[in-house]
């Protein structure tokens, strides 16, 4: 048996293919929030949180005008965006109602709470904030226990005032 990964490995950013370059960053920059760190011409650019060099990389290489994958194929599920507070979670939701996009779903999974959408080329984006690992559910015999609830939409309004 190998050893397991390093404990403090993430996923550093997700590269996605993209119709139309501007409408995506109209997406990502415009609805979401996140800053253009760089943009390559008219064919690709990427875009993060924080100053960091890019979260997300967006290009039109393969994709210049193409439609989403059909339903039944493989490929991208969804990109998550991991907020660091509900607060800031209930401002991406905000943000998401104003721009008129229409949530695939919310569930209260007890280790996070998670709002679901798609961007402009058909990608799942998931927003979410992790609970504190504390407060995770678990069974008699602590093992973790998610679940897929209802989450209040309201309660999450409410939590920016």
């Amino acid at each position: 048996m190998t050893a397991p990964i390093h404990p403090e490995t993430r996923i550093g950013h997700v590269h996605l293919k993209v119709a139309d370059l501007d409408r995506a960053l109209g997406f990502y920059c415009g609805v979401l929030g996140l800053g253009l760190t760089q943009r390559y011409g008219e064919r690709a650019a990427f875009v993060a949180a924080g100053g960091y060099h890019h979260h997300i990389g967006l290009n039109t290489w393969e994709s210049l005008g193409g439609s989403p994958p059909a339903p039944g194929t493989t490929g991208l599920y969804h990109l998550a965006l991991l907020y660091p507070t509900r607060a800031a979670l209930a401002d991406a939701l905000r943000r998401v109602e104003a721009a008129g996009i229409p949530l695939d779903g919310a569930s209260d999974h007890g280790v996070s709470e998670a709002l679901y959408l798609r961007d402009p080329d058909g990608n799942g984006v998931e927003l979410y904030r992790d609970r504190p690992e504390g407060d995770w559910p678990r069974d008699p015999d602590g093992a973790l226990r998610m679940v897929t609830a209802r989450l209040d939409l309201d309660a999450l309004r409410r939590e920016i005032g």
